[in-house]
């Protein structure tokens, strides 16, 4: 009795000890919860709503709409490769079901033989157990070629739709720099996607197994020890899953917020990397290494809170989806042998009772374990329904943006009224294209940023081919915001803007960009070989554009055009400027925006660079502060910084002021 005693105090210590700790973790994460959030009200987020907005994701009708929606692109047509794989999946699933019943009634067969002493028996049962097992080993591996495929078949789908939507027209440019709802559309279209197809697969699979283990082992113990039994394991899989499911809300928006902050540790990580060269020019490291240790440290801290909720969630899931269900399971089966009226074993033998509860306790402890694997998957779905989440807000962004629509913080009316007397309502892409060729006209049309900052509010000047047009004034005075405008990569806020389409007007910016791949793609980009091919350019008219701009050394030095390098290293500045102008000549567009693009250019080079514009027909809009420059061409648009413009022919007096 003592021992009895002491067992049993023990045992109520440690439950009540178990109890303490879960309500202890509990108590911290609300601590916690609330000190973060005034932690976040102290550093003023400016998108703290909006961000909570986002933030939400739970396991309800939200939720269902948005897989549903993104599982249409992920399985387009009924009859399709991702339909295949469902299937086989499924198929293989019902082999593998079928295939335990199998093992456990053979094996029940097998430790009876051993029990009964029959040589004859085990060895006829265990030889079935041989061959068979090629079988069961195929199918199991045919299941696991399904599962990986369908996540690889899915992420291609779902990744090949957003980057057809994220690299249609400008959007990549306006998500990054016109739109400021989503901060990391890196993370997003890889790290994300390849999560959210993992996790729909493997939902797919821990529910399905499970849903086809029940059925089945309801139906056959249903004529073993009748329909009660499992009518009891079903209600304590509802009762124990919804209130599962309550308590598991916060995975959701923990999963949001764990992306998030990983998105921005990974920003801050890639913006040393881009900006290397000015921080150690500044010096710059330490305050650098502060402001990492910060992003990563808020990072740390969520998932801190994130393990300890899911170690009290797993203490919890453990005691009710697995041993509780266990319980309930021995409470079942064991009902028909331990009520000695029972009409089923009223005339069993020992061996006969033996065999009949091995088979019967183990089909109701697969499936006990199966409803388990139910409940813990709605903790998978819920952290499913984060990543769901996540795509569809970046989903919705992108089709937004590619109707013209964005979302930025515009400056206050009070803040324009005060830099001018007359109002200006500013509405993005309130302006008016119209497509022409040869032409470029603004026609009393508003410069202003993409958060409404106004640069000059009435801009009125007409360019037609032929006439060069030099762009001066202060930095921040407007320049580079009107060839953002031009580009069409900035909004209209109003006015009319004729210019020719988007192929007939080229850009060559100070640093030019050199992409991968060969020589030849560095002189036709952003065309192709089987673009020049179609345009009828010869190899040896590109190697004329190299000359033009002295850069034939370089196809003399690699010795062909398919010499692949990293042109962004092996060229030098000056090379990168002049290899951008024999680009410009290839395409040959009718009007085109010279952004500094000779500083690094010697002033023969660069004027024999601006006389062959003139001779092939190209337009030029330059922006340079290079005296020499005013020769070639025939207007100046002069803005002051102030919101006020002039646009006038260039004279001698002009270009002795200029100078």
């Amino acid at each position: 009795m003592a021992a009895i005693s002491k067992y049993l105090t023990t045992k109520n210590s440690s439950i009540a000890g178990g109890v303490l700790l879960v309500l202890y973790l509990l108590r911290q994460r609300r601590r916690s919860a609330k000190f973060n959030g005034k932690k976040g009200v102290s550093e003023a987020h400016p998108n703290s709503d909006k961000d909570a907005k986002k933030d939400r994701a739970a396991v309800d009708k939200v939720f269902f709409s948005r897989l549903y929606r993104i599982l249409k692109i992920m399985v387009p047509r009924m009859f399709c490769k991702e339909s295949g794989y469902l299937l086989l999946i499924a198929v293989m699933l019902v082999a593998r079901t079928y295939c335990d019943v199998w093992m456990i009634q053979n094996g029940t067969m097998i430790e009876s033989a051993i029990i009964g002493r029959s040589t004859k028996d085990f060895k006829r049962y265990l030889f079935n157990f041989i061959t068979a097992m090629p079988l069961i080993a195929l199918v199991n591996n045919f299941l696991k070629l399904g599962l990986n495929e369908l996540k690889l078949r899915f992420r291609v789908r779902l990744t090949k739709h957003l980057y057809d939507e994220y690299l249609k027209g400008y959007t990549y440019y306006k998500m990054g720099n016109l739109d400021n709802r989503i901060a990391n559309a890196d993370q997003l279209l890889t790290q994300d996607v390849e999560k959210f197809c993992n996790s729909v697969v493997d939902l797919y699979s821990n529910l399905s197994k499970p849903l086809l283990d029940i059925g089945l082992y309801i139906f056959k113990l249903t004529s073993a020890i009748g329909a009660q039994g499992p009518a009891t394991m079903m209600a304590y899989l509802l009762i124990s899953g919804l209130f599962l499911t309550r308590l598991r809300r916060p995975i959701g928006k923990m999963t949001v917020t764990e992306q998030r902050y990983e998105g921005e540790y990974r920003y801050v990580n890639s913006r040393l990397i881009t900006n290397s060269e000015e921080i150690a020019f500044y010096n710059g490291n330490v305050r650098e290494k502060q402001t990492i240790h910060s992003t990563f440290q808020k990072l740390v801290d969520h998932l801190h809170n994130f393990i300890f909720f899911r170690f009290s969630m797993g203490f919890v899931d453990s005691i009710i989806a697995k041993y509780l269900a266990t319980v309930v399971g021995y409470l079942v089966v064991s009902r028909p042998f331990l009520n000695l009226s029972h009409p089923r074993h009223l005339n069993s033998t020992h061996s006969e009772l033996l065999e009949d509860y091995y088979q019967s306790g183990r089909m109701l402890l697969r499936m006990s374990q199966a409803l388990g694997r139910i409940v813990l998957a709605g903790r998978e779905m819920t952290r499913l329904s984060g990543f769901t989440a996540r795509i569809t807000e970046l989903m919705k962004v992108l089709k937004e943006l590619n109707a013209g629509k964005y979302e930025r913080t515009m400056v206050t009316q009070q803040d324009r009224e005060t830099e001018a007397v007359e109002k200006l309502t500013l509405i993005p892409g309130s302006g008016d294209i119209i497509n022409a060729d040869n032409i470029i006209k603004f026609d009393h049309t508003p410069l202003a940023t993409p958060n409404g900052d106004v640069l000059i509010r009435d801009l009125t000047f007409e360019v037609k081919s032929g006439t060069n047009v030099l762009v001066c004034g202060p930095n921040g005075c407007g320049k580079s915001s009107l060839f953002r405008v031009l580009g069409e990569l900035w909004p209209l806020f109003g006015g009319r803007l004729t210019k020719p389409e988007r192929g007939k007007l080229f850009y060559v910016p100070q640093r030019p960009y050199m992409t991968l791949g060969t020589l030849r793609d560095q002189v036709i980009y952003p065309d192709t070989q089987e673009d020049q091919r179609r345009k009828g350019i010869s190899d040896q008219v590109l190697k004329e554009y190299l000359d033009n701009v002295q850069l034939g050394h370089i196809l003399d030095r690699e010795g062909t055009w398919d010499t692949v390098q990293d042109w962004m290293d092996v060229l030098s500045g000056g090379e990168k400027q002049r290899m951008a102008m024999a680009r410009l000549f290839y395409h040959k567009p009718q009007f085109a925006i010279l952004d500094e693009c000779t500083s690094a250019v010697s002033v023969d080079v660069e004027d024999y660079i601006y006389s062959h514009c003139r001779k092939v027909g190209i337009t030029l809009f330059t922006v340079s502060h290079r005296k020499s420059l005013w020769k070639h061409h025939e207007f100046y648009l002069h803005m002051d910084g102030r919101g006020n413009y002039e646009f006038k022919p260039i004279t001698a007096e002009t270009v002795e002021f200029g100078s």
